[in-house]
């Protein structure tokens, strides 16, 4: 398995930019031995050296050697002791304490002032040893992965007094140290405690060198191996040191450490900036004294005796400080810490202005100086040098992402190949779209077309086919302005739709135009203008300019929206960086109180690093304590200018060989190194640059290469840590951990594996620190080339937190923070190196009082540092050479078993539910399916690996599969195939489909670039080049790439091809896509104002904002987001207004630009995602192509919608169409419960019997589309304020809240119990009434004909839905989500089946009574913004209308007087009531069943909530229902209930309701009172005798598998001799049956001449031959409940005259046969 190790163990491969080859770690032991042979050695020697200060954590063995003899060094540099003495005598006759300033300065000064007047003066005073001005960098730096191996030789210069390390490079001019003012004096505090003198230290690293190549300005010297470090300060040399801090000449001269030259350049280089003071800064405050960056002190061990003994003395006496505040520290409440530092800047310098040499970045220079001509003096010779400013630093760092300048460049030729002189791929007007379809009218089908001809005062109008090519048409206009047509060039002109910027295309047919087939649907005039190619509109052609200007991928994205607001931009960055170059400056230049500067330099860094989302590497950390450490650690005098080389040569000792610098400024130097650093290497994580132009202009490093199959290690990496967590987990979390895994395909290459469970860290910022190594079991070799490495993150709630809320110390589970992934090759196929940062974005977040917000919409990001090896040679994977041509088995030699198993597993019509073993035998016989091409996906789905072995084979078989159709190719865009070769292969095969059937797809494309590798790729160049060529694919692309660049995960990447599609497309569409963008931010304002305005102050904010959206038109017209063809100059102001529903969307009028157009009407909304709505839509639209491919048009109404943005959209309004609830209720509150209120619309709109009855075909045709769309894709949530119908009988859905079986609840109920919306009032438009009839039995076979037409493209619809899994949308997210799809569709059903599955679905969604209640549940709910309803409207279904008791009279008695059974329609008990009312002599009858009743108390309750009811009867009996002994017992309850209603308040007793309960009613009057029975329930009545017989019967008749399927589809026209509606069944034998065991009989249609069953009857175990012997007897019978079943007629089939082979449908006339 995988190993996970501390990073200790883990040898990095660094590079020489990153340290030292070949370092080695020194072990403790080692340092003991060494420690041991140097005192032996300085035991043998006896001789005088300095004593360097050391630091050790080794106190205790220290201690005890220095109770025998004096503390010595333990590394020595053997000097010559004679000059040692002589400058020890030349001083031993001074009092230091006696001297003056005056004769202290002339000892400093005189040569020869000494004893005896001849000793010059000494290089030192005794015993002050010389610090090296770069020994604290060597002393605490660190290297970033491991440190070097201990040296114990000194390199040093041979005219130096002591040998010192000379630093690679000057970055920070040298600079004394004279004495401070504040409390720290020469490392010490008074207020100080006292701890014990440090001790020595044992140091494993060497000095970090520059990560990056810097050119450098001056010659290097070699840097020594070993620092010199500082006796600790005895108090008479710090009284000696202040004394001489305070002399004249010291503080005129002496804060140079070098010449005078250098001196005037330091002046130059640094401005004169006002030093920041912090007074209230605590004198300790600057310490970093967070515990947790501490390292642990270890137990040391006496080197001559056992005993040991922990150590408790610090190291040095910054640890002696914080030993001393740690308890304090530790005690700090978590909340004290905050993420990040203040986003403010101490100076801004102005970008592009020339300054001085910058000291703290100091990068080298993009282009060479040019030579110098003799004589002449250079600015570098008088000591200025001019500085790059932070903008130039940027321009030097960015290295750019080498991925994305790749892509650029290719972006760059790709344009070469799209000149703009070429109109067949620059026509710079849209083109309308073409749908090409199988006409159901005919291939002849007439339509009239209107021309508008320029000069011509009428139009032209022409009478065609549909199927005359565009030419003929044109062709026929010109005719009647050019006599000779010989003359005029046809290909010149086109015809452009008017109101509408859009042409048809001359080489298509009429009726294929998008334009045309929507006039005929809406049957309204077809309106062309004809017009030349130089007189058309081209203002969105590209123009020379386009193809010469620099392709630049950011420059144009300063419109698009981002998901979350960036941190940090380029000059808030460089605010940043001048600020730190200040701080820096100022830290130089107030050495007296320099701690607190040096605070400020580190707020910089702070500043800097949280602008970085908080990134904080460990070489900032390590610097910053460096420096903090440095800044007060005791001063030397300044070493002699002159140095020597490590090989022993002398130099000039100038400013520009060998300038020493003091501890701060190598502090500084390696702080400024880090911060480079950090900055490359964010930029190369994170940066937007993408032109070309900023790239470096530095050669790129060239490295060698070796092929990844030849690798045999092991991948590993080290997982550093987490930055920038939020807040809120510190005190939530107690620990987290992460799970890594390989991926390919989607599938993991091993076990994940989790790493340590560690807590949060604190140096500059909070973060998780795991700095352990992983290792996967599995060679490199064997990765195939697209493998993703997956970080998932997880925490482990704090249960004692008190911020934590008390739902989560319940929840001992983890919690998913978030994940993240990235490619282990890179774009050029080499294995990724070096570190790394990867976003992890989470939406898991804790607010500071501790609830947790888990699916928020608000999203953070957190970077991760991953480090992998970098070794010396790049690892490359080498595309292996194919295979031989694989063998094409043929498939007829397969066996008959394995021949049924592989067409069971192609049925399944997708890859989802293949299991492992069809898997293993999908693969083995992969050889035999080449004549199944659709199986390709399948098959390679089924491989069992797709490493560098195994891919010759694949690849093979690829290339000599058979071309995929187009749409068959989209699956493999899906994540299951990241094999970059099958994606390639996929984009040919659906370059084949036209820009028109591309755009149907669009959506899906766009999602599918995430499952790509790689930026640069085939599928992201085909939606360019198609862009290029096709201005509706450019528009419809850019607005779903924007809406795209919201992905937290992909963002980045649809940011770049947004860049590319805009670079691309030229200035013309681009400033029109900018106009758009502005004018849909403009709409999102006053949207959102009019929404959070209250009810009555909307109108009037609505009124203010479209004020300013008309402002925008004044300036220029606009084309629509919804469509590039509607062109809008202006608002129709008046005409806009608002819908009261939750999101207040709202409608905008707009004024068509073009005089022949009509008015635009579009809705917008904000707060809701129109994501959803817009894949429910173009599904629909697509089914809607696949109906009219087949000749099936069932009149769907097809509308835009776009999402603009992150919760926004627009939405085209359909034109004279109404709700289903507006509608109904214009009958009343019930409107819904009634049948006619929809017929009664259609004929008020349609008063003409021919113009109703094609509104009623209309009506059945969209209707049977409807409910096939909203089956299949689940669309729920349905009330009769989501369905319009429109005046011409077309009814469609809208809103798409809610699909895929997602119902909307209600509680814990589903408001959606139907399959889908079917009621009785669109029943009775179908029907033409109330009856059954034939227009229903076509409305049955509407539906499942075209519910088996999209079957059969299952798998698209599984692939485009599949494809959109990870766009984020609510109810679209994994497996589960398409299984509703797959199991709406049975794809493994023959065609009968599921007829009579959609069948009993029509039956069971038209019997709902929850759709209508629903219904009438959203009409109560709308009450409140239209009232009651008003007395004339009907509330109670068997009443026409509503009474008053002032229109009755009062009802003074009212009782249940008895009970009768009725017969008509069905049997069942009616209750006689006797009403008595004031002013009346006699008493009233009314008859109302038990049902009647119950719809009172129901409709009561919903009226009366508050009141307490009468209790109602039961309606649940047990046993039958429709007996006397029910009725009886019913009646006394009734009875009861009544007396209760009655005399309980007036409110309810007198109101409406009860009043038309008790009307009399036309079946009350026709009773004649209760002595009016229509039959005495003792008689029977008896069975008529046959008749006349008529009708006709439909049947499916097949035969598979030894077994005869007949289905029983219709019947029609039957007739009765009483002239009632029977109720009519089927009953077959399969004759000769002289026992009747082969009796079959289907369920029974009730009071209906028109049945509808479409029921299978199955006759099993037959032969062919047996049947042929056989007939098949169908009998039609009348169910009856109170008489015998009579015959209705019957047919008798010989199946000898039927091919069983083929399935046979056919109409049947029923005749007066014998039957049993």
């Amino acid at each position: 398995m995988a190993q996970i190790s501390s990073s200790n163990g883990f040898k990095q491969n660094v590079s020489p930019a990153l340290g030292t080859s070949g370092a080695q770690d020194v072990g403790k032991e080692e340092a003991l031995q060494m420690e041991a042979e140097a005192l032996a050695k300085l035991q043998r020697d006896k001789k005088t050296t300095f004593n360097l200060e050391t630091v050790s954590c080794n106190g205790a063995n220290q201690r005890a050697l220095s109770s025998s003899r004096p503390e010595r060094d333990l590394i020595v540099f053997p000097e010559s002791d004679a000059r040692k003495r002589a400058e020890w005598d030349a001083f031993k006759d001074i009092d230091v304490e006696k001297l003056t300033n005056a004769e202290l300065e002339k000892l400093l000064l005189d040569d020869n002032f000494g004893a005896n007047n001849k000793a010059q003066r000494p290089a030192t005073l005794p015993g002050t040893p010389v610090l090296s001005s770069s020994f604290s960098g060597q002393l605490y730096s660190q290297t970033q992965f491991h440190g070097g191996q201990w040296n114990p030789g000194l390199t040093g210069s041979a005219n130096s007094a002591v040998p010192g390390p000379v630093i690679q490079r000057l970055l920070y001019p040298a600079a004394a140290f004279p004495t401070q003012a504040c409390p720290f004096q020469n490392g010490f505090n008074p207020r100080m405690l006292f701890y014990r003198a440090p001790e020595p230290v044992y140091l494993s690293s060497q000095p970090q060198y520059m990560p990056f190549p810097l050119q450098p300005l001056v010659p290097l010297h070699s840097t020594a191996v070993m620092p010199v470090y500082q006796q600790p300060i005895t108090p008479e040399l710090a009284k000696l040191f202040d004394k001489i801090a305070r002399t004249s000449e010291y503080l005129k001269n002496g804060k140079s450490t070098s010449t005078d030259l250098e001196s005037a350049i330091t002046k130059a280089m640094i401005p004169k900036l006002q030093t920041l003071e912090n007074t209230n800064m605590s004198k300790f405050e600057w310490l970093d004294l967070d515990p947790l960056s501490k390292p642990r002190l270890e137990v040391a061990q006496h080197t001559e005796g056992a005993v040991k003994e922990e150590s408790n003395v610090a190291g040095d006496p910054w640890d002696a400080l914080l030993q001393d505040d740690s308890t304090a520290e530790s005690s700090l409440p978590p909340g004290k810490c905050g993420r990040s530092a203040a986003f403010h800047p101490n100076g801004k310098s102005p970008t592009g202005t020339s300054v001085t040499r910058s000291q703290s970045l100091n990068i080298r220079p993009t282009s060479a100086q040019p030579p110098k001509t003799p004589g002449q003096t250079t600015e570098t010779d008088k000591g200025i040098s001019s500085s790059p400013t932070a903008c130039d630093v940027l321009q030097e760092l960015e290295a750019q992402n080498e991925e994305v300048e790749a892509f650029c460049e290719e972006i760059a030729k790709f344009r070469l190949k799209f000149p703009h002189d070429d109109l067949s791929t620059n026509p710079g007007y849209v083109l309308s779209p073409v749908m090409l379809q199988r006409d159901s009218n005919g291939e002849h089908a007439s339509i009239k077309v209107s021309i508008e001809i320029e000069g011509s005062q009428q139009p032209v109008t022409f009478t065609c086919d549909v199927s005359s090519p565009v030419e003929l048409l044109i062709m026929q206009a010109l005719c009647w302005v050019h006599d000779d047509l010989n003359q005029v060039d046809i290909g010149s002109y086109i015809l452009k739709v008017c109101g509408q910027e859009e042409v048809l295309q001359n080489k298509h047919c009429l009726g294929s135009h998008e334009y045309i087939q929507n006039c005929r649907k809406w049957d309204i005039e077809i309106k062309l203008q004809l017009l030349s190619q130089s007189t058309i509109c081209r203002d969105l052609a590209r123009v020379v300019e386009d193809d010469t200007t620099s392709v630049d991928l950011e420059k144009y994205l300063y419109r698009v929206d981002k998901p979350l607001k960036e941190t940090i931009n380029r000059q808030c960055l460089n605010d940043y960086l001048d600020s730190y170059h200040s701080q820096v400056q100022l830290c130089l230049q107030n050495e007296n109180n320099q701690y607190k500067t040096v605070e400020n330099v580190i707020q910089a860094v702070k500043n800097i690093c949280s602008a970085l989302d908080g990134v904080e590497t460990k070489a900032i950390t390590e610097a910053v304590k460096k420096l903090k450490r440095t800044v007060n650690l005791p001063r030397s005098k300044t070493l002699e200018l002159g140095s020597k080389s490590a090989d022993g040569s002398n130099k000039s000792a100038t400013f520009g060989s060998s300038a020493p610098l003091s501890p701060v400024e190598e502090s500084l130097n390696g702080l400024t190194t880090a911060v480079c650093d950090l900055l490359q290497l964010y930029l190369r994580s994170f940066s937007s640059s993408s032109s070309p132009q900023s790239a470096p202009s530095g050669p790129k490093e060239r490295r060698s290469t070796k092929e990844a199959c030849k690798a045999t290690e092991h991948l590993q990496f080290t997982l550093f840590a987490a930055h920038g967590i939020p807040p809120g987990w510190i005190s939530s979390f107690e620990k987290y951990y992460l799970l890594y895994s390989l991926t390919h395909n989607g599938k993991n290459l091993f076990k994940p594996v989790q790493s340590k469970k560690v807590g949060t860290y604190k140096n500059l910022f909070f973060h998780i620190k795991w700095d352990e190594l992983v290792s996967f079991p599995i060679p490199i070799s064997q990765l195939p080339l697209e493998s993703m490495l997956s970080l998932t993150l997880y925490g482990l709630l704090n249960q004692n937190a008190s911020s934590s809320p008390d739902c989560n110390k319940q929840r001992n589970g983890p919690e998913l923070l978030g994940k993240v992934s990235m490619p282990l090759f890179d774009f050029r196929r080499v294995l990724t190196r070096g570190t790394k940062l990867l976003g992890l974005w989470t939406c898991f977040l804790v607010s500071p009082i501790g609830t947790v917000s888990r699916k928020g919409k608000q999203m953070e990001r957190i970077v991760m540092q991953v480090n992998f090896p970098n070794p010396a040679v790049d690892i490359q994977f080498v595309k292996p050479q194919p295979a031989s041509r694989p063998p094409q088995h043929n498939w007829e030699t397969l066996d008959v078993d394995a021949q049924k198993q592989l067409k069971t597993l192609f049925s399944k019509e997708s890859t989802l539910g293949l299991s492992k073993a069809d898997k293993e035998f999908l693969w083995n016989k992969r050889h035999y399916c080449h004549s199944h091409k659709n199986s390709l996906p399948m098959v390679l789905a089924s491989a069992p690996s797709w490493d560098w072995t195994s891919l010759p084979e694949i690849h093979s078989l690829l290339n000599q599969w058979p071309p995929l159709s187009p749409v068959c190719a989209l699956e493999l865009f899906h994540s299951r195939y990241a094999d970059s070769e099958v994606r390639s292969v996929a984009v040919t095969w659906i370059e084949r489909l036209r820009d028109d059937e591309l755009a149907d797809y669009l959506p899906q494309l766009v999602q599918a670039l995430k499952f790509e590798c790689y930026l640069n790729n085939a599928l992201v160049m085909l939606l360019l080049s198609r862009a290029l060529g096709n201005i509706h694919i450019a528009h419809y692309l850019y607005w779903l790439l924007k809406d795209a660049v919201q992905d937290l995960n992909f963002g980045r990447r649809y940011e770049i091809v947004l860049g590319a599609l805009l670079s691309l497309c030229g200035k013309g569409q681009r400033e029109e896509l900018e106009k758009q963008t502005r004018l849909v931010q403009l709409l999102a304002i006053v949207a959102k104002r009019v929404r959070q305005a209250s009810g009555s102050a909307r109108q009037i904010v609505l009124q203010e904002g479209m004020d300013k959206v008309q402002s925008f038109f004044l300036k220029n017209n606009c084309r629509l987001p919804l469509n590039p063809s509607l062109v809008a100059k202006e608002l129709n102001v008046k005409a806009c207004s608002f819908f009261n529903s939750n999101a207040v969307p709202l409608k905008i009028a707009l004024v068509n630009a073009d005089p022949l157009g009509e008015e635009i009407n579009v809705m917008f909304k904000v707060g809701e995602d129109l994501r959803q709505d817009m894949l429910a839509l173009q599904l629909i639209k697509i089914m809607d192509k696949l109906w009219v491919q087949e000749g099936l048009d069932l009149r769907i109404v097809n509308f835009k919608c776009i999402s603009t943005g992150k919760d926004r959209g627009m939405v085209e309004l359909v034109p004279a169409s109404d709700t289903l609830r507006k509608i109904q209720v214009e009958y009343g509150v019930t409107g819904s419960f009634k049948d006619k209120p929809l017929a009664e619309w259609l004929r008020k709109y349609n008063p003409a019997e021919e113009e109703y009855e094609k509104a009623s075909e209309n009506f059945i045709y969209s209707c049977a589309g409807c409910c096939v769309a909203t089956y299949v894709l689940g669309i729920c949530d349905r009330h009769n304020d989501n369905i319009m119908l429109r005046s011409t009988g077309h009814m469609f859905h809208i809103d798409f809240g809610k699909f895929l079986g997602h119902a909307q609840m209600f509680g814990s109920f589903k408001r959606d119990r139907a399959p889908f919306v079917l009621t009785s009032d669109m029943a009775y438009v179908i029907n033409g009434g109330e009856r059954p009839t034939r227009r229903f039995q076509l409305f049955v076979d509407l539906c499942c004909q075209a519910y088996n037409l999209i079957r059969k493209h299952t798998n698209l619809f599984l692939n485009l839905l599949s494809l959109m899994t990870s766009s984020g949308l609510p109810e679209l997210t994994s497996v589960q989500d398409l299984k509703y799809v797959y199991d709406a569709l049975q794809p493994q059903t023959t065609d009968s089946e599921a007829t009579i599955f959609f069948t009993r679905l029509i039956e069971s969604s038209l019997g709902s009574v929850a759709t209508k209640f629903n219904f009438f549940i959203h009409n109560l709910a709308q009450l409140r913004f239209s009232g009651l309803p008003s007395n004339d409207e009907p509330i109670l279904l068997f009443s026409p209308k509503t009474y008053s008791m002032k229109q009755e009279g009062q009802i003074k008695d009212v009782s249940v007087f008895t009970y009768q059974k009725r017969y008509n329609p069905d049997k069942h008990y009616t209750y006689v009531v006797r009403v008595w009312r004031e002013g009346q002599n006699d008493t009233n009858f009314v008859f109302r069943t038990f049902d009647e009743f119950q719809e009172l108390h129901n409709k009561l309750s919903i009226l009366f909530p508050l009141w307490k009811l009468p209790g109602f009867p039961s309606k649940m009996v047990l046993g039958r229902t429709h007996i006397k002994d029910v009725a009886a017992k019913r009646k006394v309850e009734l009875n009861s209930y009544i007396q209760n209603l009655m005399s309980s308040s007036t409110e309810v007793s007198e109101c409406d309701l009860v009043y038309t309960f008790f009307h009399p009613i036309a079946r009350d009057d026709k009773a004649e009172g209760f002595e009016g029975i229509s039959k005495s329930p003792d008689v029977r009545p008896m069975s008529p005798t046959s008749g006349t017989v008529s009708g006709e019967v439909k049947l499916s008749v097949s035969y598979r598998n030894n077994t005869l399927f007949i289905m029983v589809m219709h019947i029609k026209d039957l007739v009765t001799d009483d002239g009632t509606d029977p109720n009519p069944y089927v009953k077959t034998y399969l004759l000769p049956d002289p026992h009747k065991t082969s009796k079959h009989k289907t369920k029974t249609s009730r009071k209906t001449r028109n049945p509808t069953f479409n029921e299978m009857l199955v006759y099993s175990g037959h032969s062919k031959d047996s049947l042929k012997q056989r007939e098949l007897q169908l009998s039609v019978l009348s169910a009856e409940s109170l008489r015998e079943n009579y015959f209705l007629g019957g047919v008798t089939l010989t199946l000898k005259d039927f091919d069983l082979s083929t399935e046979t449908v056919n109409w049947y006339k029923l005749q007066a046969v014998p039957y049993f």
